[in-house]
């Protein structure tokens, strides 16, 4: 017995066959399932949608070092599990006690790593599969890239 995920693959994959588009939009895809009796999900609720909202403002939110003037962010996540329900946890990182921000941070380096992994299957994967065409070559050791970056003037700096 297939699993929902894996019936919603195929529907994408049927989707593309009877359109012939190689790249699409998932909402197309929506409306396809949606005019062949998928169910449609129940909206979320309100709350949900202004959590997430204010999870995304939490997310955005950077300060200014004021010793080395670097930006960071001002509120860090958790993700931890109640039960079968997902949750995030934020903080604000200067009351983060060591703890908290060592979580946060080892799980924002586990997607970080599983990002990674990802990318190396899916280039290993294309390349693979596109014999003919030049390799494509993707660097993970992105030491020169953060060191790059981090000495790098800012915007206020390039501007001036």
């Amino acid at each position: 017995m297939p699993t929902k995920k894996q019936e919603m693959q195929y529907l994408i994959r049927t989707y593309r066959e009877q359109t012939g588009k190689q790249s699409i939009d998932m909402r197309d895809v929506a409306r396809f399932a949606a005019s062949r009796g998928w169910p449609l999900p129940q909206p979320k609720t309100a709350i949900d949608r202004l959590a997430e909202q204010f999870s995304a403002a939490a997310r955005e939110e950077y300060r200014k070092d004021e010793v080395t003037g670097r930006p960071y962010r001002a509120n860090i996540a958790v993700t931890i599990w109640q039960g079968k329900q997902q949750m995030s946890l934020w903080t604000d990182i200067d009351e983060a006690p060591r703890h908290i921000a060592h979580k946060a941070f080892f799980q924002r380096r586990e997607q970080m790593v599983g990002d990674g992994v990802q990318l190396t299957f899916d280039v290993l994967h294309w390349n693979r599969v596109n014999p003919n065409d030049e390799k494509i070559e993707m660097p993970m050791d992105f030491n020169d890239d953060i060191a790059w970056r981090l000495n790098a003037p800012d915007e206020d700096e390039a501007a001036a």
